[in-house]
């Protein structure tokens, strides 16, 4: 009986020897087939706010020209601790991707959580070994900068309007940093940036009130976000540049002034120009000053009182009746009185009458008056397409003729008697 136990024990010793044996030879082989391809090194995170990659290095030599690909996995760490005793489930981020990055972004990881991610490379169906790399954000994402930055005038002051850093979902990052706050520096914004000394002030508003500046001179800001709990600090801004204000000096307040009144008075003075001149033109052309005589106003205007003139038409040129007009120069009286020595003496039968004009006595007192006018002959020369004026002429020259006494145009008759055949002087128009 002791012989058959030991027998027995012996085949056992040797069954779980030979076990062993083969779970150590194909840990082994497993161990040398992921040893093929080498692993990822030097992982490391790209954050801003709340938008994380996963980068790392890998040997392209060890590929041999073949492609190869990465796998990115992650899970809470809570979930990998030996007390849980559910197995791990870990999520899938970028699979069998060839790029050496992974953008975790769209994941959306809390902020305040412990991840860990894993890698490992691909090539030719063997993996390498997984990669791990734990990730806090709230202590290792980096803070952005302030969105927006924009300066405004108060008086002597200068006003810093700063916009919050935002999240993924455009959200501000105050809710995910506590005590978010903002580095101001300025400075005067010279010629020599070392002549100017720059000025810091720390606030947690968003709307800021820069203090002691000069009036009248340009100043430049930048900003910058700042979280003291994990000592985080974001870049500065571009900086931002404005001009204070102060208060205006009188006498530029009078110039000004009198520089406006000149512009409106010149203003004024254009357009009162311009108005005469287009009234003058516009008057010129279509009331022009140069009036047509009377005579043609009969002739050429549609009726006596109208100022219109009448429109002739080709056709209505041979009904036209023309008379030929003379336009005769003013008639002049012209009296030769012949000297006292060539007078004959007066005779007896020779009174002068009341008129000055002189007559026979023994003259049945239709005596001629003496009286004769060149124009009235000449009259009678003209052609008789002009008698009808030569005619109103001469009755106009007898006229004035008859009103015209003999004393007043020769006072020396009085002196001189005439004394002729026929009672007659020569009196020439």
């Amino acid at each position: 009986m002791k012989n058959c136990q030991h027998v027995e024990e012996t085949s056992t010793s040797t069954m779980s020897a030979a076990v062993f044996t083969g779970l150590l030879l194909l840990c082994l082989h497993t161990s040398a087939a992921g040893a093929e391809v080498a692993a990822p090194h030097n992982l490391a995170m790209v954050t801003l706010n709340t938008n994380y990659t996963l980068t790392w290095d890998w040997d392209q030599s060890a590929a041999e020209g073949h492609s190869v690909t990465f796998t990115t996995q992650y899970i809470a760490r809570y979930k990998l601790k030996p007390s849980n005793k559910k197995r791990p489930t870990w999520s899938m981020a970028c699979e069998e991707k060839p790029n050496r990055s992974c953008d975790l972004t769209e994941f959306d990881l809390h902020y305040l959580g412990i991840f860990v991610l894993r890698v490992r490379a691909n090539l030719n169906g063997n993996h390498s070994d997984w990669v791990q790399k734990e990730f806090c954000p709230d202590k290792e994402a980096a803070l952005g900068p302030p969105r927006n930055v924009t300066l405004a005038v108060a008086g002597g002051d200068l006003d810093v309007n700063i916009s919050d850093p935002l999240t993924r979902n455009n959200s501000s990052m105050r809710e995910k940093v506590d005590k978010l706050y903002y580095h101001i520096v300025y400075w005067e914004d010279s010629a020599d940036p070392q002549d100017s000394e720059a000025q810091m002030v720390s606030s947690s508003a968003n709307l800021v009130t820069l203090p002691h500046l000069k009036p009248w001179t340009p100043y430049c800001v930048i900003v910058q976000s700042r979280s003291d709990f994990y000592n985080k600090s974001s870049s500065f801004t571009s900086p931002q540049c404005m001009e204070t204000e102060g208060v205006i000096p009188w006498w530029q307040i009078l110039l000004c002034f009198l520089a406006s009144l000149l512009v409106c008075f010149i203003l004024v003075l254009v357009a009162v120009f311009c108005f005469y001149r287009s009234y003058k033109t516009i008057k010129s052309t279509f009331c022009p000053s140069n009036q047509l005589p009377p005579i043609f106003k009969t002739y050429l205007c549609d009726s006596p009182g109208s100022d219109i003139p009448r429109l002739l038409t080709p056709d209505s040129e041979s009904e036209l009746l023309c008379d030929k007009v003379i336009i005769c120069p003013e008639p002049v009286l012209e009296i030769h009185n012949p000297p006292p020595e060539a007078l004959p003496s007066p005779t007896s039968g020779l009174e002068p009458d009341s008129s000055g004009r002189h007559s026979r006595q023994d003259s049945s007192g239709s005596a001629d008056s003496g009286v004769y006018s060149t124009g009235g002959s000449s009259g009678l020369r003209q052609p008789s397409s002009t008698q009808s004026s030569s005619g109103m002429v001469e009755n106009s020259w007898q006229g004035d003729l008859e009103q015209v006494k003999m004393k007043d145009m020769a006072p020396g008759l009085k002196s001189q008697p005439l004394i002729t055949d026929e009672g007659i002087v020569d009196m020439c128009v």
